[in-house]
């Protein structure tokens, strides 16, 4: 017997010989309209879609049409989320600073407390920033780095958070817009940015505070036009202000969004995502005035989309983030500094860093290089449970960290992804603060909202009942014991 696999006319004719044929027609199922109508309905996962005459032979119905384009702009508009996050990200950071902080263009921000920093997504607890948001728009800018070597370090960024260049040595800097000339001349370091706004991410090292408010003090940033004469930005400190870069929700993520595009040239790239966001009334050079419906999907859609996105974080199915067999620790930023891997654009892997953290760069790839910082993260302890901030927990680091300058572990609010923000202003624990050591030479962090007892209560960070948290354990200039998994940070488990 002889099986025709050719494509039947009808849908009831298709399913059968898919049947037939072994193949599988999943969350579909056709059902004839009566008699005499020739109409066909088809149930699926997005409800039932009519036809006139049949899948194949007839036209879908007015309400069908209807539904097959809210679905269709549904779900763009929740691709166009997870797609936005690192872009949306940065807008948030650099509002907060304008808006909240009172920075102007390219005036510095210095966060050196805890609750400077409560704002800032996982930020590092114990080193100062100094943080010049500039608008490159109308010319380049100039940066003067002092010091020495190793005293003031830093990276800038565009605003999809990829790396335009590092200043790590003394000397000036020159950051030219695209499409613009770059000056010749000056004795400048030279980077040229693919967006109008841009980031100078910088952390002054020194450990006394005198030396580093002097340093703070001489960093220079003002606009390549005032060369000749230059009045340099200077700095505001955050003085404990209330700020907040976490993401924003609902509708105000897209106006942020909507803003964020008219200021900015569209990547080759990004094209296609510009074609779906204009369906949902998002079109560079236009006001984003949407209407009842659109402004429906897209209250729906951020919703969707950041439950994805805490997904796509959260519960990582990103094979380079795996650490060791068995463990619940992975690497915590894995996307490429560029975004870029060998066959596409890593959407993935920049949406899982970038929800929870801000700026990559090469130096935090450490499992990769052999140097720089290593970031680990973890969301669950040991049985497999999500960290609860109602829980006590206890990390025991076994002894002789491979950390060559030292080692942290900090605590953060899964809400926010911020510093966890608690009475105690109590976040982290490092290698550099003096804490209780067992006696053959291991370290026990407790990590919960009861205070341990005695010398213990050194190595303690606090947690709130009803917020979950999550922590980072930074290593800086790994050694090989970690790199070759001769010594392996182990599960945090639930306090006995």
């Amino acid at each position: 017997m002889s099986l025709n696999c050719a494509e039947p006319r009808t849908l009831r004719m298709r399913t059968a010989a898919a049947l037939a044929c072994g193949l599988v027609f999943v969350g579909v199922v056709a059902m004839q309209s009566p008699a005499g109508s020739g109409a066909e309905t088809l149930t699926t996962r997005i409800g039932e879609l009519e036809f006139t005459h049949g899948f194949r032979d007839g036209y879908p119905t007015d309400a069908t049409v209807q539904r097959l384009y809210d679905e269709m702009d549904f779900q763009r508009a929740v691709q166009a989320y997870i797609w936005a996050i690192p872009l949306v990200s940065m807008a948030q950071w650099r509002h907060a600073h304008e808006t909240q902080l009172g920075a102007k263009d390219g005036q510095i921000v210095f966060q050196e407390t805890y609750k400077d920093k409560l704002g800032g997504l996982t930020y590092n607890a114990t080193t100062p920033y100094a943080l010049p948001f500039i608008d490159l728009t109308d010319g380049p800018w100039v940066l003067e780095m002092p010091g020495k070597p190793g005293q003031v370090r830093g990276a800038a960024h565009d605003m999809w958070q990829i790396g335009i260049g590092q200043i790590t040595e003394p000397g000036k800097y020159l950051f030219v817009g695209p499409g613009q000339d770059v000056p010749a001349g000056g004795g400048y370091t030279s980077f040229q940015s693919a967006t109008n706004g841009i980031l100078l991410g910088i952390r002054l090292m020194p450990e006394d505070r005198e030396e580093r408010m002097a340093l703070l003090a001489q960093i220079r940033v003002y606009p390549y036009s005032e060369r000749e004469d230059a009045k340099p930005r200077g700095y505001v400190s955050a003085d404990g202000k209330p700020w907040m870069a976490a993401a924003p929700e609902g509708m105000e993520y897209w106006r942020l969004l909507a803003d964020t595009i008219d200021r900015e040239p569209v990547a080759e790239r990004d094209r296609f995502f510009m074609a779906m966001l204009k369906p949902l009334g998002i079109e560079k050079g236009k006001p984003f005035a949407p209407d009842e419906r659109q402004s429906k999907l897209l209250v729906e859609a951020a919703l969707v989309g950041e439950a994805m996105a805490k997904a796509n974080d959260f519960s990582k199915r990103l094979e380079a983030a795996h650490y060791v067999d068995g463990s619940h620790w992975e690497y915590a930023t894995v996307s490429p500094p560029d975004q870029r891997l060998p066959f596409y654009e890593d959407l993935d892997g920049r949406a899982a860093w970038f929800y929870e953290a801000v700026t990559n760069d090469i130096a935090m790839h450490g499992q990769i290089t052999g140097e720089g910082q290593i970031y680990m993260v973890t969301y669950k302890d040991e049985d497999g449970d999500w960290l609860d901030g109602g829980s006590n927990y206890v990390l025991r680091l076994p002894p002789g960290v491979p950390a060559g300058a030292f080692w942290s572990l900090t605590a953060y609010e899964v809400s926010t992804r911020t510093l966890i923000n608690n009475e105690h202003e109590i976040a982290d624990r490092s290698s550099r603060m003096d804490l209780t050591t067992n006696a053959d030479g291991s370290v026990d962090i407790y990590i919960g909202p009861d205070e341990p007892s005695g010398a213990r209560a050194k190595n303690w960070i606090p947690t709130v009942a009803g917020r979950a948290w999550f922590p980072y354990f930074r290593l800086y200039s790994p050694e090989e014991a970690f790199l070759d998994k001769s010594w392996v940070l182990p599960d945090i488990e639930k306090s006995k």
